[in-house]
């Protein structure tokens, strides 16, 4: 290790997830069928020993080879009595009202993030998860990287002086077609950004406030398709900026570059999965975020706890109340 195991300084900050024995299988159902619940959740359920997958639900009717149930309206699938949990992976402007119904229904909650339109509705989630004893799991995929967890540590007893976020990619590639992430409550490039940020409020030391952000919107969308923003901290001469933008093509970047006040440099790239500090490559790991995020649901379950990590939602928050908008071009898909 890097340093001295840092202060948690998150509310249910989780350390390394340690694989448990598995007693009995949670059975799973999937509310929402889009390409990150195809290209991640349901994968990662099928080869896990601590759920079982074992029904779906999709307005656009689609449905998993081998899930015996499947339904077009998840209120179906939440009257289900052999559904313990689920999984929103709905956009988020509709997920308040399916996780809060899911809650109602007496199943656990894993949410996707972001985990829902606005910090209020996660905040009223909360209340009703920890009011009816059941665990409600707000989920940041980046956090997972085991080189998050050494940057962590190995800030834990520095000063940040700068931090450059620099998270750039192709919306096209990456979102193609979905039209909801341009609508109000869809977070355009918000919703990559965000994964910088969890980073972000997970390894540094001290929390970090926006102090101003530039929004640029196209002209025919309700959600930015780039952002800048600075941010302030307890330290008077710190540098704290992070730039975000979807219309990067070639390759991308998803880079948190941090210099301490001790000369120290250090760099997280892939999207966290890579740290490098003074030159030297510490960690690099191949991605099982969603591996890790499974076994912490296993966890929370098995103890009746809770995992609501709500600090990166408000940083993109303060972002939209602080932010100067800017229109641009139109975008096309």
């Amino acid at each position: 290790m890097l340093g001295a195991a840092a202060d948690p300084g998150h509310k249910m900050a989780h350390a390394p997830v340690q694989r448990l024995k598995t007693m009995k299988m949670h059975r799973v159902g999937i509310i929402g069928l889009g390409k990150i619940t195809q290209d991640q959740h349901v994968p990662v359920i099928g080869a896990s020993p601590s759920f079982e997958l074992v029904a779906v639900a999709s307005q656009r009717g689609l449905t998993v080879p081998g899930v015996p149930h499947a339904f077009t309206d998840y209120a179906e699938l939440l009257r289900l009595a052999d559904v313990d949990a689920v999984a929103v992976c709905t956009p988020p402007q509709v997920r308040h009202a399916i996780a809060l119904d899911a809650l109602e229904a007496g199943k656990h909650v894993l949410l996707e993030k972001p985990p829902t339109a606005t910090v209020s509705e996660l905040a009223h989630l909360e209340r009703i998860a920890d009011g009816r004893g059941l665990t409600l799991f707000a989920t940041w995929h980046s956090q997972f990287n085991p080189a998050v967890d050494e940057a962590r540590e190995f800030l834990a007893s520095r000063t940040v002086r700068t931090m450059f976020v620099n998270w750039k990619e192709d919306v096209r590639r990456w979102h193609p077609g979905q039209k909801w992430i341009w609508r109000a409550g869809g977070f355009g490039v918000f919703d990559p950004g965000i994964n910088a940020l969890s980073i972000v409020t997970k390894i540094l030391p001290e929390p970090i406030f926006v102090q101003r952000a530039d929004l640029s919107f196209p002209a025919n969308a309700d959600a930015p398709i780039a952002a800048e923003i600075a941010f302030t901290g307890r330290g008077k001469d710190q540098s704290l900026r992070a730039e975000f933008d979807w219309r990067q093509t070639g390759p991308q970047t998803w880079e948190i570059e941090i210099e301490t006040a001790d000369g120290k440099r250090l760099q997280l790239s892939n999207g966290g999965s890579r740290l490098v500090v003074d030159g030297k490559l510490v960690v690099e790991s191949t991605p099982e975020e969603y591996e890790r995020i499974y076994e912490r649901f296993d966890e929370l379950v098995r103890t009746g706890a809770s995992d609501v990590d709500a600090q990166p939602f408000q940083l993109v928050g303060d972002a939209f109340m602080l932010g100067r908008r800017t229109i641009v071009e139109p975008f096309h898909d």
